[in-house]
């Protein structure tokens, strides 16, 4: 097997684990449990293991760190007929966020070893869930796009419906119903993007930078009639450079209404207020390590959606509608912080700080601060890349915020918050592990948690005052129900609770899994440059790209001296912050 080919390097990395889902439904016996766990967990060290490859310099296929432009680009005909291409490729946008979703997952499965019903059905399930989440981010064709994510859909139904709580039927019908009516809208905005669009414009060199090939090229040049794709990165240089998306209907045009159908579609998974009520029913529902992968990668795919599609492909759109971008992430910080208060079940607390934490996600990706007339891009490419790095730093902070959540439960059998106290004296390691974990959630200086929030706040200000405002002072929010929470559960003399002699320490495979969260959140929050190294040049360039832009969507103005513009600028790398 040739590894130093992307094609064959990439497949091999999204498709490992439905392979070894179907080898395990087919071959490993029913009645032994503990085998078919150890092969699962096996199998997702190694996916993890490949996807670190391109970090460290896998011979053939590592990844550039300072290059912005899609790496190991490739494509391979699938639907002719459609114009459907195997369409696959890497870039600091997605690196990070398949590292993320393999480790995670990785730790998912450790955490999966006290599921006892139906543990071949699980195992095979979960490792159909993760090809999906990796095909989502390597996926640069909008019709292979939506295959997998639709493919994440049915395990994760099954995940929550078959081993969930007592309400998990309710919880996996919600959940379902709300991701596929957002299913629906994307689907919607895809076909409306695809039957508007033409290749021919692009030109010879364009379409082959898009892997194209040659032969197709010419036939798309000679063609007499629209020659449509469903190529993204196509779709993209078409919605920046024409007016194919422009054609008006009930009023607004169709690159308006396909970011709007997009951007629900995509908000309904990270999720914003108010499409965000199925989170906290999934979030209690679901087993711990279902509840680890969902918030620690399924809702960094909205996030990925916006900043990959939504705006490169309607940035007309996106620009017109930044105000309603950043009010739903402001709104959703503040509800979720409010909510999180409120809360007396110790997980659903947690779900609500999701919903919390992702709003700064939402909201540095929509603060399009780029202003006449020196049209500078520095700050909006401070809050694309806050966002950026809140969706990993969130990524480890909330799974772990679960896992812990989860050790606890499997003791005592209750999340009830009033009826903990003293578990830092039964159990003082799982409990300094546990602070650290939540401190992590709630952004203090040092820890993964407060880079991307603060690269966010400091870039609306350039936006809106009030909105930066309103954000900052979340972080009070955020302090409140986290130390709050620490108090009534580790903090105090008594146990207040049931099954208190079941309070034992932390094992040691419960150590193994908490430990490299805490240590990626330290890392992570000391040396950032360990995530934006890989994901800041991509970024910014989808920023670049976007910000002379802005002058064609306002009016006319003066033109600006040279100087006055270079005096204007920031700083043009968030490293060097």
């Amino acid at each position: 097997m040739n590894l130093d080919n992307p094609v064959v390097f990439l497949s091999l990395l999204t498709f490992l684990p439905a392979v070894a889902a179907v080898a395990i439904a087919c071959f490993a016996p029913r009645d032994n449990p503990e085998a078919i766990k150890k092969a699962t967990l096996v199998v997702t060290i190694v996916t993890f293991l490949l996807s670190m490859g391109m970090l460290v310099g896998w011979p053939g296929i590592e990844f550039d760190a300072g290059q912005a432009e899609m790496q190991h680009l490739f494509s391979v005909d699938w639907i002719p007929s459609f114009h459907v291409d195997y369409l696959m490729g890497i870039d600091g946008i997605s690196l990070p966020l398949i590292v993320l979703t393999t480790f995670i997952t990785m730790l998912g499965m450790g955490a999966s070893w006290p599921i006892d019903k139906h543990v071949k059905a699980y195992c095979v399930l979960l490792l159909l869930l993760e090809t999906g989440m990796i095909g989502v981010f390597l996926a640069l064709d909008f019709f292979l796009f939506y295959v997998f994510w639709e493919v994440m859909l049915l395990p994760m139904y099954f995940l929550i419906g078959i081993w969930g709580g007592p309400r998990r039927e309710y919880a996996a019908i919600k959940f379902f119903l709300f991701t596929l009516f957002g299913s629906v809208l994307m689907l919607v905005a895809i076909l409306m993007l695809y039957f508007s669009s033409d290749l021919r414009p692009l030109g010879a060199d364009k379409l082959a930078e898009l892997k194209i090939p040659e032969a197709r090229i010419e036939q798309i040049l000679a063609a007499d009639s629209p020659q449509h794709t469903f190529n993204i990165l196509a779709l993209q240089q078409l919605g920046q450079s024409t007016d194919q998306f422009k054609t008006k209907l009930w009023g607004w045009t169709y690159e308006h209404w396909a970011f709007l159908l997009l951007f629900i579609g995509f908000i309904i998974k990270v999720p914003s207020v108010p499409l965000h009520t199925w989170l906290p029913d999934a979030h209690v529902e679901a087993p711990t390590p279902i509840s680890m992968i969902l918030a620690g990668v399924l809702l960094k795919m909205g996030g990925y959606g916006i900043i990959r599609i939504c705006y490169p492909i309607c940035p007309e759109a996106g620009y017109d509608l930044a105000w309603l971008v950043c009010t739903l992430g402001v709104v959703s910080m503040v509800y979720g912080a409010f909510a999180a208060l409120a809360q007396s079940d110790f997980k659903r607390l947690v779900a609500y700080s999701s919903v919390s934490h992702m709003g700064y996600v939402v909201l540095g990706l929509g603060v399009w601060s780029v202003a006449s007339p020196i049209y500078n891009a520095d700050y909006w490419k401070m809050g694309m890349n806050g966002a950026m790095y809140q969706m990993i730093a969130h990524g480890i902070s909330s799974a772990g915020m679960f896992f812990m959540v989860g050790v606890l439960y499997e003791r005592v059998h209750h999340r009830q918050l009033d009826q903990f106290g003293g578990i830092f004296a039964r159990m003082p390691v799982y409990s300094g592990l546990a602070v650290g974990i939540f401190f992590a959630g709630l952004g203090l200086p040092g820890l993964c948690g407060f880079i991307g929030e603060f690269f966010v706040v400091l870039s609306t200000w350039k936006y809106s005052i009030v909105l930066a405002v309103i954000a900052a002072a979340v972080v009070i929010l955020t302090a409140a129900y986290i130390l709050w929470t620490l108090q009534r559960v580790y903090l105090g003399t008594t146990y207040n609770g049931p099954h208190g002699e079941a309070l034992t320490p932390i094992t040691r495979r419960e150590l193994w899994i908490a430990t490299p969260l805490l240590a990626l959140a330290i890392l992570f929050g000391v040396y950032p440059r360990a995530i934006l190294d890989y994901m800041e040049p991509s970024v910014s360039l989808t920023a670049d790209r976007l910000a002379p832009m802005t002058q064609k969507f306002e009016p006319e103005t003066e033109p600006v001296d040279p100087k006055v513009a270079e005096a204007g600028s920031g700083a043009t790398n968030i490293t060097k912050l």
